[in-house]
């Protein structure tokens, strides 16, 4: 089953609204942006990092950045850096490389959310891949997710 079906399946079972929308080809968070006209601060960037053994899912907005040391400082992380695209094909098979929706509930992944995107009332990410996004409220997409937050993001590209 593709990512987006699942995602849906799930919302859908929730009674969460959303809507789905198709674009051209976006293939970063802040292309995202442009692409559905919304500001990059509501767009839900995904990075994935591996926190000494461990792949975390972080989830910024498009406006920002991670800042690696108070990520690292933050998850007790003797080494931290980010998965490569290898590691992501391999754990997201079913979505395209970095187009991965903000749901690391589905793998069995920690989430991390920084504190600017649970602001905003409405969020936007790829569903999966990088012609489709799903808008939804930031309170559902909390409920479904139960993230971890903390401030590890800063403005900037």
């Amino acid at each position: 089953m593709a990512i987006l079906d699942k995602l849906q399946r799930a919302l859908d079972a929730e009674g969460i609204p959303y809507e789905v929308h198709a674009h051209e080809e976006a293939m970063t968070a802040r292309d995202l942006a442009v692409a559905e006209h919304v500001p990059p601060k509501e767009v839900a960037k995904v990075v994935v990092v591996r926190a000494d053994d461990q792949m975390q899912m972080v989830v910024l907005p498009a406006s920002h950045r991670i800042e690696l040391q108070a990520l690292r400082d933050l998850l007790g992380a003797g080494h931290l850096r980010l998965a490569d695209e290898r590691e992501l094909a391999q754990v997201f098979s079913q979505c395209e490389v970095g187009a991965m929706p903000p749901f690391g509930n589905f793998w069995q992944m920690p989430v991390w959310v920084d504190d600017t995107l649970s602001e905003e009332s409405e969020i936007v990410f790829a569903g999966g891949n990088h012609r489709e996004t799903v808008h939804m409220a930031y309170c559902d997409f909390e409920r479904l997710v139960h993230p971890r937050h903390a401030a590890f993001a800063v403005r900037g590209s």
